[in-house]
């Protein structure tokens, strides 16, 4: 069962950070399940308060990327219409344009959503624009920063094991 929940626990630990940048995945979430997997094993050495600490900061991190992109858009001087023309366009893009739709929908989504509010004011909607591409990077750096923490975690409470499997294996 501890290979099972070792496999399991670096398979979901990377395809929680790949989720980190395609948003349709929940990146962190599943790098959380893969903490836990691990934390299952029977030789684990993660400790509980490591757990409960990753569940908090999974949460906060996870509530954060979902504010962040309209505090960001308001923050850059942004109205309601450029905070929908960003949710838009991060819809548009991912259905459309997969990864590189995911970075410039929001983007692209939030100067037409102010250039429609207010038309003669481009410069005000390309800095809204860059407001929503920027709370992307922030959001997706903090994403990555704690899977990357929680695979460096599974990792180090696995390896010892899989090279010593390996060892006697061969």
């Amino acid at each position: 069962m501890d290979w099972l929940l070792s496999i399991s626990a670096l398979l979901l630990v990377a395809i929680g950070i790949v989720g980190c940048i395609v948003p349709i995945i929940p990146g962190v979430v599943l790098a959380y399940a893969g903490l836990l997997c691990s934390y299952f094993c029977s030789f684990s050495t993660v400790p509980t308060s490591a757990v409960w600490i990753f569940l908090l900061l999974t949460v906060v991190v996870s509530v954060a990327d979902y504010f962040l992109p309209a505090y960001m858009t308001k923050l850059f001087g942004g109205t309601k219409a450029g905070m929908r023309g960003a949710t838009a366009g991060l819809i548009v893009g991912i259905v459309f344009g997969n990864i590189l739709g995911a970075v410039a929908g929001p983007f692209v989504g939030a100067v037409i959503g102010e250039l429609m509010h207010d038309g003669n004011d481009t410069s005000r909607a390309l800095k809204v624009g860059f407001g929503s591409f920027l709370s992307f990077v922030v959001g997706t750096g903090m994403k990555l920063a704690l899977s990357i923490a929680m695979l460096v975690r599974v990792w180090g409470d696995i390896y010892p094991v899989v090279r010593d499997w390996a060892v006697s294996f061969f």
